[in-house]
């Protein structure tokens, strides 16, 4: 099968696309055809080896000291059951499914467990749309729901509100009945009203920090803000959410936790099942939808990357992975 592989950290040059054998599927797991899959900001941090400084030895052990442990990336996909384990119950042959793996999914096929996020594609969604949910949207969903604490009647000021999570985090804020102000370039503003900010902010011409809106929960999705400077702009007892952290974050978030008032608060966001079937139900009826920033073949896949690492791409970046293969066996 064809698959985009690395063995090397360095840039997107690293990546080509190379013949490697299909995964071999146990008991409990299941084989996806994949149609598409999402090149995420996990991804080439991952490719690159770009973790935080204070992070990164602990990053380098987690996935691989000097050469990468998982060669082929991708965690978000869409595709069709191909095969099926003894175990592996619940699922249809050719049936239409998405969902979040560890990596592989850059690839042809894609082996993965019975039990782990993956369920049958929302309706209404083809596997370039669906593709572009998991990692955004559930990472939005933990986030609001389990760091910050959202409330109904609540403010929420999300930096970041054109990424892959940002899109995500200004529909569910809004589904979650808050208030919603979106951190955005003018050029943005009419996408994210359209997603359901109640107003959005030029960060290159207002310096939120010092305005006189406070709000509730601030959510940094791109590492845009410093906690010492957005907590000016939080509430008496208002959290900064950050996505991305270093060792001085992990610092403020402890003295914050202590001192009480307003908080720093920083995690890591998990993939679950059940969290998953929460935005399916949501997408099936229309109460949220996925924004694609471009498209690319899988033999594109080091471009794919330059588009993400560049971050400037609104909402997700996916490869029609089906396709490329069809193309290239021509």
């Amino acid at each position: 099968m064809k698959a985009a592989w690395h063995d090397r950290y360095g840039t997107a040059d690293v990546l080509r696309i190379r013949d490697i054998d299909r995964p071999r599927i146990g008991d409990d797991e299941i084989l996806v055809k994949v149609h598409a899959s999402a090149v995420t900001t996990a991804d080439w941090r991952l490719r690159a080896s770009a973790f935080p400084a204070a992070f990164w030895l602990p990053g380098r052990l987690a996935f691989g000291l000097l050469r990468p442990k998982a060669k082929v990336l991708g965690a978000a996909f869409s595709g069709t059951v191909a095969a099926r384990g003894a175990n592996a119950t619940g699922f249809a042959d050719g049936q239409a499914v998405f969902g979040h793996a560890g990596a592989g999914a850059h690839a042809e096929y894609l082996a993965i467990g019975r039990d782990a996020p993956v369920l049958p594609r929302p309706e209404g969604l083809d596997h370039a749309q669906a593709a572009a949910v998991p990692f955004g949207a559930l990472s939005a969903l933990v986030f609001l729901r389990d760091m910050a604490r959202l409330q109904p009647g609540q403010t929420i000021l999300i930096a970041g509100a054109t990424g892959d999570v940002g899109v995500w985090a200004v529909q569910l804020a809004r589904h979650m009945g808050a208030e919603v102000t979106a951190l955005a370039s003018a050029d943005k503003h009419a996408l994210v009203r359209g997603l359901g900010a109640h107003h959005a902010i030029d960060y290159r011409r207002q310096d939120v920090s010092r305005g006189a809106a406070r709000y509730d929960v601030i959510l940094d999705t791109v590492g845009a803000t410093r906690f010492r400077d957005a907590r000016r702009a939080l509430a008496p007892t208002g959290r900064w959410v950050a996505l991305e952290f270093g060792l001085r974050e992990v610092w403020q978030a402890l003295w914050s936790g202590i001192a009480g008032g307003r908080r720093a608060v920083i995690g890591v966001s998990g993939d679950s099942r059940a969290d998953l079937a929460e935005l399916a139900e949501l997408l099936a009826r229309g109460a949220i939808r996925p924004v694609i920033d471009a498209t690319f073949p899988l033999s594109r896949i080091a471009e794919a990357h330059r588009r993400v690492e560049s971050r400037r791409k609104t909402g997700a970046v996916v490869l029609t992975v089906a396709e490329a293969a069809a193309l290239a066996a021509e």
